[in-house]
């Protein structure tokens, strides 16, 4: 079998197979009803310092059965409509499938192959078209299980040789860590694969992947980043924020899950505190303004998520969003845009182990230009 870091190296643009993944035991939350019928669409973005999404429209409780699980961006058909402004309420299966369970699963063993990172949805948006944009508003993310996994593949992560990278030294072995969630006290411990040391991990959950189908009627691996959003392992995809994605198909096509209970930057094992989510979120409809990529917005920043290779061209892309933006909202020219994010903006590397990297460009509210005194 191919290691997950074989298939990333060799998976061409557009690929409709993913790899393997992982279930675990805990069942579902109950069914739920469908959707209320009745809302309408934005005329305009909502800046995000009053963008509280309401939740006085439409709203949809429902559990995807496994069968409905999705496994790639683009290529499925729509699992539920929705009318903008809906409040979704729903649940995500963690990014192995669910069959990793312990400290003993492997998932080159247990995961079904072409099941990485499934997806509750498509959401097909009422009223989205091409050059539109979602506004998706977090409004709660919970592990929804007592435990997380996280695991380490031969070939894959960002410390490891690759076949684009070729090294002669032996690589890891394929081993598995088991977090025991406590939500009391909001941290995830485990032990070393010795047992005789423990470390515990604070709780921050978010998806690692929400996004549309990509434009064009491409196909995409759940494994994948892009303009389209997708897996961008991005922790600012969490409670409290809003996530803009421009529509590229009709419908819009929304989907999420591979649900992160906790992350390191850089993701670096290739692999977080892996867990099944409970997913509380409203989304709106932008009529007539596209996000050419993904942006984050809170009161305080918004935020752009860059994805490429090399590393450095995907930040390339998030800065260059942010320049636009920044001359958009002030009026600035491009230069004095250029000068404003070069010295005002934090950058973080979300992940540098998928197909394509991702990269976080920040810019705070409260340092954008005001007019010049007199």
């Amino acid at each position: 079998m191919r290691t997950r870091r074989q298939f990333v190296a060799d998976a061409p643009i557009g690929l409709l197979g993913v790899l393997a993944a992982c279930r675990l035991d805990e069942q579902h939350p109950a069914p739920a009803a469908a959707a209320d019928s009745g809302s309408t669409a934005a005329t305009a973005p909502v800046p995000a310092a009053t963008a509280a999404a309401t939740t006085t429209g439409p709203v949809l409780r429902w559990v995807p059965k496994h069968d409905e699980l999705v496994y790639t961006f683009g290529g499925a058909s729509a699992r539920q409509r929705i009318q903008p402004g809906t409040r979704i309420i729903t649940w995500t299966e963690d990014c192995f499938d669910g069959v990793v369970k312990t400290a003993a699963d492997l998932p080159s063993k247990v995961m079904p192959a072409g099941h990485d990172n499934p997806q509750t949805g498509p959401f097909w948006i009422e009223g989205a078209e091409p050059g539109d944009t979602l506004a998706v508003h977090i409004l709660s993310l919970t592990p929804a299980r007592s435990y997380g996994v996280s695991s380490f593949s031969p070939g894959f992560g960002a410390l490891v040789g690759t076949d684009r990278t070729a090294m002669l030294g032996p690589d890891f072995p394929e081993t598995t860590w088991r977090y025991d969630v406590d939500t009391k006290r909001n941290v995830a411990r485990t032990t070393s694969t010795t047992g005789k040391l423990a470390w515990e991990v604070p709780l921050a959950p978010f998806l690692g992947c929400l996004g549309v189908a990509p434009a064009g009627g491409e196909v995409r691996t759940t494994i994948a980043p892009g303009t389209f959003g997708g897996n961008m392992d991005c922790w600012e995809v969490r409670a409290g924020n809003t996530v803009y994605l421009g529509v590229n198909m009709p419908g819009g096509l929304l989907s999420f899950g591979d649900g992160h209970y906790e992350m390191g930057e850089g993701e670096i094992m290739g692999a977080a505190v892996e867990g099944a989510m409970n997913v509380d979120v409203v989304v709106d409809l932008v009529k007539g303004k596209h996000a050419a990529i993904p942006r984050i917005e809170n009161a305080d920043d918004v935020m752009f998520v860059g994805a490429g290779r090399p590393l450095e061209d995907a930040a390339r892309v998030a800065f260059k969003a942010a320049v636009g933006w920044v001359r958009e909202q002030t009026g600035l020219g491009d230069v004095d845009a250029y000068q404003f994010v070069s010295q005002n903006t934090k950058a973080s590397i979300i992940q540098i182990v998928d197909t394509e990297y991702t990269v976080l460009v920040k810019v705070a509210k409260s340092r954008m230009p005001v007019r010049a005194s007199a």
